[in-house]
């Protein structure tokens, strides 16, 4: 064999030996995804069994919450994610998720209401305000969170939701007022939300499993 046919050889078997070996790397990385995203959604959907748990007291309900959920939109449009505790089959509380602008961002607070729309607790989910200032909106830095907990728009007038130096009965932290005033906003914000759409999210049909 002439040294042109040998270079002829390596010219076809290099280029079928590299796309043999990217399309096995391919199909490698496409199962490695695949497994990893199932991972990551099992472990999102115990991060949210865990978090609706926190903010209804323990036995409030007998369901399973991430299968009872409703969606209703907002006066925005934005649609909203409503999860429903029962107890012997009647609705007896909900959980969603609401929002306000806090110092550095979106400060995102998952709050959990009784039929009635009373609170039953409130967690902080997200936020990127100041550590050591702001971050005390977070439940394993402080108790302040707990101060949501039993209040009502029937037993707290409107503006009274507030933080102290607006005249409202809320704390806020040393230096860093706009954080805590943006939780107090977001939660307010939530109860209006409830109480405009109670009678829609207690009689609106299940949905099925959350995503």
């Amino acid at each position: 064999m002439s040294k042109l046919d040998e270079l002829r050889d390596r010219l076809f078997y290099q280029p079928l030996s590299l796309g043999l070996i990217a399309l096995a790397t391919s199909a490698a990385l496409s199962f490695a995804n695949q497994s990893t995203q199932e991972g990551i959604a099992d472990a999102e959907k115990r991060d949210l069994q865990t978090s609706l748990s926190e903010v209804l007291p323990a036995g409030h309900g007998d369901n399973d919450l991430l299968k009872d959920t409703v969606t209703v939109a907002d006066n925005d449009g934005k649609e909203v994610t409503i999860y429903r505790s029962r107890k012997a089959g009647t609705v007896n509380g909900v959980v969603f998720k609401t929002a306000a602008r806090g110092y550095a961002g979106d400060i995102v607070v998952l709050i959990g209401l009784d039929e009635k729309g009373t609170m039953l607790g409130a967690r902080v989910i997200k936020h990127q305000e100041t550590p050591g200032l702001g971050d005390k909106i977070e439940v394993a830095k402080s108790k302040w969170i707990h101060d949501f907990e039993g209040k009502s728009l029937d037993n707290l007038p409107a503006e009274k939701w507030a933080v102290k130096k607006d005249g409202g009965v809320f704390d806020q932290f040393a230096g860093a007022t706009i954080t805590p005033r943006a939780v107090v906003k977001a939660v307010k914000q939530g109860l209006d939300f409830y109480a405009g759409h109670r009678e829609e999210i207690l009689s609106a049909p299940t949905q099925g499993e959350a995503k």
